[in-house]
């Protein structure tokens, strides 16, 4: 049997060929856009959007199809590593995201929603996701965590109170005489 491969440190991230991220992260460190001269004022207004509900978002789209889409994932963590904030990187087809403040779900579910075949739109999409109200699961939890628990206590109360009638019944019964 082989012998087990144990990673010491992290695997190498995987960036698309051919894009520069220390230039990227030059432009982004400016800006907050990496994007061709056409998409540049879209984007713009998604990351103003984006800063208007606190979120410090950078948006880079990369023009050409990566082999693989972690690559855009990977090329988003570079970004937001050095930059921090919430990154979105856009391909033609295909999207990465990164924040060290939003959760993976919510980022993936903006990543949803960007599948759209237009660079600005795709990136209102997941504004969009980023900005409107979550399913607040904790409270959710917290409710049905307090039904349960009144319910719970309800069955108590009504199991003592049957007890206690069955008891008073037995006593009442046992202490009549019985005629003959």
């Amino acid at each position: 049997m082989p012998e087990p491969i144990h990673a010491v440190s992290p695997l190498a991230t995987d960036i698309p060929a051919g894009v520069d991220v220390d230039s990227i992260v030059a432009t982004v460190r400016e800006s907050r856009v990496s994007a061709p001269a056409d998409e540049q004022d879209g984007l713009t207004a998604a990351v103003n959007r984006a800063e208007d509900h606190g979120i410090d978002l950078s948006i880079v789209i990369v023009p050409d199809e990566p082999r693989h889409d972690s690559q855009l994932r990977d090329l988003a963590t570079a970004v937001g590593a050095r930059e921090g904030g919430t990154v979105l990187v856009l391909s033609p087809g295909q999207v990465g995201t990164f924040s060290d403040s939003i959760s993976r779900v919510t980022l993936e579910a903006g990543q949803d929603r960007t599948y759209t075949g237009n660079h600005v739109v795709a990136a209102d999409n997941f504004v969009d996701t980023l900005v409107e109200d979550q399913t607040p699961w904790g409270l959710l939890t917290g409710g049905l965590v307090v039904i349960v628990a009144a319910v719970a206590a309800l069955t108590a109360a009504v199991k003592v109170r049957r007890y206690r009638a069955r008891s008073a019944t037995a006593d009442q019964h046992d202490a009549q005489p019985v005629e003959r």
